[in-house]
């Protein structure tokens, strides 16, 4: 894997690349203590949009990608110390523009599913 965005994204907190080929990626998160909302121990459902965020820009894999906006739709709470694994999948590139399928599972329950609007710029989004 030769990984060309987000080099240096902590992780730990948005989940470690298993899999980028032409489009797709595969990325695991381990669910922590740190990321309960509350203490029946739900995640807070940023964490989980971190994740499917990540494999999103993975699938894109370039320098510049930016996230654009993203259509969700949680489909059930995850709870601490459980994986989660995202499957990312570009549908469509038009121009700049790069449309991204992500499921997220937890085992084989699909946990959240997401449309990501991508976008690859010329030069960094903080470029003068």
């Amino acid at each position: 894997m030769h990984i060309l965005t987000h080099k240096r994204i902590d992780r730990t907190l948005v989940g470690k690349p298993l899999f980028m080929s032409n489009g797709v990626s595969r990325v695991e998160l381990l669910t922590t203590a740190a990321m309960a909302a509350d203490d029946a121990g739900l995640v807070h459902g940023g964490f989980i949009f971190g994740l499917a965020d990540y494999a999103a820009m993975l699938a894109v894999n370039h320098p510049h990608v930016v996230l654009g906006g993203a259509e969700v739709k949680f489909l059930l709470p995850v709870r601490v110390d459980r994986t989660i694994t995202a499957h990312a999948q570009t549908r469509e590139i038009s121009g700049k523009k790069h449309m991204v399928s992500v499921t997220l599972k937890c085992g084989d329950e699909a946990v959240f599913h997401g449309t990501f609007t991508c976008f690859v710029l010329d030069k960094h989004v903080l470029s003068p």
